[in-house]
């Protein structure tokens, strides 16, 4: 057995291919940017074809960096952005629009027709999900709808469908598969059968002879050819659920955040199917082999380090991420301005897609270090938002919360965040657990971790911010919150 495992973790603005060992440290990564495409306000593409030459890249790199050849690898694990759609021609594997991004909300009346009298919740017992931008079918359909010979070429059975762990599946192996994390993203899938589901393709509509195979999380898809040939893929989750698999976070009541472009908690709820009353979503957490599915409810968040992305690129008040810390830290308080990121409506627990982004509070005494903080301080505002549904939904009363994703370097957020919901927010050794995730599924596959105990004591804690702000002050920042998201609904008329 090789000496390592590899994972692909294409994102929603990179793609990375990492190199892991038995311990669970990175022994060698390789990134590239893609670009983000914003044809018109409130649609988001991406090209296919340049995320899967970018893949190529990466894997080239990450092998020669750390000298080691594919025959090294014990197995590989794709982990990915999910719900963006892309569709190609089954014959010569080329996409045939640009693929449709997760955030883009050009579906929006299309879901308001597909909900019809029974509303946003007209599939949601068989999904777990509301009828919303966010989710694949719908941008399948809309695609169709948009273009008489596409969807003459679909029924047909030319086209093939898929998020873009299918597509590079494809690429990889030449297998036409997804997994039931990615699947259960789509709104095509009952989430108790894990099988694409005659009613809600008929509903949704989107022909049976576009969709790949469902299998589990865990197991080998095939192998693979071209830079990585020979190797087994046996790993597939979406990035939210690779990452409470790299948090292993993997026992009923476990949770995990993760803080990237969006912002993300997910509540394992083991093998219960816990439907939501308070605007979370049921989703797969993961399937090991053939055994029964692990659930979770998940808080979807569409805007966190997409915030701080749009004060750096599109208001140039920063020149990097990681300077919005300093920026925010010129001030002692937010100075009652609030920022509500809804660029592409919000989604848990509120699902509008009529809102749009509010600088609410100002007066000529805020300053660009109060906007700093009110962006930082938005992604806490709206794990608050998620936590409190899940407490409603199931119960949970969570003791501390696991984070990870790119925005826990900002140790005054992660204060803030601790303070917020008056729980220790704790920060892992390794954060790139997305990856970690990914590598986890493909090596337990074929036998490189045993068991999820092997993967439970890989986990290490590095800091735990433990919440130190008085109970009136939290409850008046929150209010304010409140106030202001309530500013932003409505914004957008049909």
């Amino acid at each position: 057995m090789g000496s390592f495992v590899g994972a692909i973790d294409q994102g929603t603005t990179s793609t990375r291919f990492a190199l892991i060992d038995k311990g669970g440290a990175i022994v060698s990564m390789a990134q590239r940017e893609h670009e983000q495409i914003y044809p018109q306000p409130g649609w988001v593409e991406h090209d296919a074809a340049e995320i899967w030459a970018n893949t190529q890249v990466v894997i080239s790199e990450a092998l020669a960096d750390a000298g080691i050849q594919p025959s090294d690898l014990a197995s590989v694990g794709i982990t990915n952005q999910r719900e963006t759609t892309v569709l190609w021609d089954k014959a010569t594997g080329v996409p045939v629009t640009p693929a449709i991004v997760w955030q883009d909300t050009r579906t929006a009346a299309l879901v308001r027709e597909l909900g019809g009298a029974d509303g946003p919740g007209r599939f949601q017992h068989k999904t777990g999900l509301p009828l919303a931008t966010y989710f694949a079918g719908p941008k399948v359909r809309w695609l169709l709808d948009d273009d008489p010979k596409l969807a003459a070429r679909a029924k047909a059975g030319e086209l093939a469908f898929g998020t873009m762990d299918s597509w590079i599946v494809s690429n990889l192996t030449g297998r036409h598969a997804t997994d039931v994390t990615n699947a259960s993203r789509t709104m095509l899938m009952d989430l108790e059968s894990l099988s694409w589901d005659d009613e809600l393709l008929a509903g949704v509509g989107v022909p049976r002879s576009m969709l790949g195979e469902i299998v589990p999380s865990v197991g080998t898809v095939g192998r693979c050819t071209g830079l990585l040939d020979g190797t087994p893929l046996a790993g597939i989750l979406g990035d939210q659920q690779a990452a409470m698999f790299g948090q292993a976070a993997l026992g009923a009541g476990e949770a995990k955040n993760t803080y990237g472009t969006g912002c993300f908690l997910l509540v394992n709820t083991g093998t219960q199917l816990v439907r939501s009353e308070h605007g979370l979503l049921t989703t797969v957490a993961y399937q090991v082999g053939e055994g029964k599915p692990r659930y979770a409810l998940e808080g979807s968040v569409a805007i966190a380090g997409a915030g701080v992305q749009w004060l750096r690129d599109n208001l140039g008040m920063i020149s990097s991420a990681e300077d919005i810390e300093a920026l925010a830290r010129q001030v002692e308080d937010n100075g009652d301005v609030y920022f509500v990121p809804a660029f592409s409506g919000l989604f848990a627990p509120y699902w509008r897609d009529d809102a749009r982004g509010v600088l609410a509070g100002l007066t000529r005494y805020a300053n660009k270090g109060h906007i700093a903080r009110a962006v930082l301080e938005a992604t806490a505002y709206q794990t608050r938002d998620v936590l409190d549904a899940m407490r409603a939904d199931a119960g949970i009363e969570l003791e501390s919360l696991k984070v990870d994703g790119g925005m826990v370097a900002n140790e005054l957020l992660m204060q803030f965040q601790a303070d917020m919901l008056d729980i220790p927010v704790i920060r892992p050794v390794v954060t790139e657990t997305t990856v970690l995730g990914a590598a986890y599924a493909a090596g337990l596959a074929v036998g490189y971790w045993r068991s999820l105990d092997e993967i439970r004591n890989n986990w290490a804690e590095d800091i735990r911010f433990e919440p130190r702000m008085e109970g009136a002050e939290r409850e008046r920042l929150y209010g304010s919150w409140q106030k202001a998201v309530s500013k932003s609904f409505g914004w957008v008329n049909d």
